[in-house]
C-alpha cells in the first residue's frame, strides 16, 4: 500500500523497542476515550485465541488527551494500533506517513509501527464499504449521512466510490448539510438510505435516536448504524417498524479489524 507524506506539527521521533528473534513478542492496541466498552481488544483476545496465533497481545490504551500516545509508543515491541473517537483526526500530526485515504478525509483508524516510524491508514472506509453493500438496492442512489465526525467522513468517502450521493444531517449548520429539524417526507421520499454515524444509540446513550421523522420511513429505505452494541438500537428498530432494511456496524467493525491484522503484519 502506497503511503504519501503529511506535514507533521509535533510528532517526535521516539525509539520503539520491536520483536526479535530472540523475543518474538508483539503488541498491538487501542487507543481512545473511553475504552470501556471497546470492541477491538475483545474481538482480538479472541482471534489470537480461536487462530492460535502465539507471541502476540492486544492492550487498551485509554488516553484522556492525545499527549499520552507518546508514552504508549515507548511500549516494548509495539507494531500497531487501531485509532477510535475522540482521536481519529487528533493523530493526524503524530503520522510520520499517511496513506492516500486519510490524506484525502482527514482521519485515521489504524497506525502501522515500523522503525520508530507511524504509518496511518483508514479501514473504516473498507469496513463499511463491505458491510453495506450487501443490502444496497437499485433504488438505493441518494443517502443521508447522520453527523459529522472522522466516521462520518469515511462513509461519504465509500458513498463516493459507490456513485451514492449525499447530504450530511447535523444539529449544527454546515456548508451544503442539512439540520434535524429541516428533515421532512420530501426528503426522506428522495433519501432512501440513511446512515447513522452519531453517537446516538451507543451503549452510553442507548435510550436516544436520531430525531429524524420517522413516520416517512418505509419499506424501499435502508437503515443502516454504525452502532453495533447495543445489537439493535432504537434508530434500527423504528426502521424494522416501517419494513425498512436494517444492518448494525458489527460486520462493518469486524472487516475493520481484519484489514488492521492485514496491515499490521505487512
Amino acid at each position: 500500500m502506497t503511503c504519501t507524506s503529511i506535514q507533521r506539527k509535533h510528532r517526535k521521533r521516539i525509539a520503539i523497542e520491536h520483536p526479535t528473534l530472540n523475543n518474538p513478542h508483539r503488541v498491538f492496541g487501542l487507543i481512545g476515550y473511553p475504552l470501556s466498552h471497546s470492541f477491538s481488544k475483545r474481538y482480538f483476545d479472541q482471534k489470537f485465541i480461536d487462530e492460535k496465533i502465539a507471541g502476540a497481545s492486544f492492550e487498551n490504551f485509554e488516553l484522556a488527551d492525545i499527549g499520552g500516545l507518546e508514552a504508549v509508543l515507548k511500549t516494548k515491541f509495539l507494531c500497531g494500533l487501531a485509532v477510535t473517537i475522540p482521536y481519529k483526526k487528533e493523530v493526524l500530526p503524530w503520522l510520520t506517513e499517511a496513506d492516500p485515504v486519510v490524506t484525502a478525509i482527514h482521519a485515521c483508524n489504524c497506525i502501522r509501527v515500523r522503525d520508530s516510524r507511524l504509518h496511518g491508514y483508514n479501514t473504516d472506509v473498507t469496513g463499511f464499504e463491505r458491510s453495506f453493500v450487501g443490502q444496497l438496492g437499485s433504488r438505493h442512489t441518494h443517502a443521508l449521512i447522520l453527523g459529522t465526525g472522522g466516521a462520518a467522513v469515511a462513509v461519504a468517502f465509500a458513498l463516493d466510490r459507490l456513485g451514492i450521493q449525499y447530504r450530511f444531517v447535523s444539529r449544527s449548520r454546515q456548508p451544503g448539510g442539512l439540520l434535524y429539524e429541516e428533515l421532512d417526507r420530501e426528503l426522506l421520499e428522495e433519501h432512501t438510505v440513511i446512515i447513522n454515524a452519531s453517537p446516538a444509540g451507543t451503549l452510553a446513550h442507548a435510550q436516544e435516536a436520531p430525531d429524524i421523522p420517522y413516520q416517512f420511513l418505509t419499506p424501499e429505505h435502508y437503515l443502516f448504524d454504525l452502532v453495533y452494541n447495543p445489537p439493535e438500537t432504537i434508530f434500527l428498530k423504528k426502521g424494522k417498524e416501517k419494513g425498512a432494511s436494517v444492518r448494525n456496524g458489527y460486520d462493518m467493525l469486524a472487516l475493520q479489524a481484519e484489514e488492521n491484522w492485514k496491515i499490521w503484519n505487512q
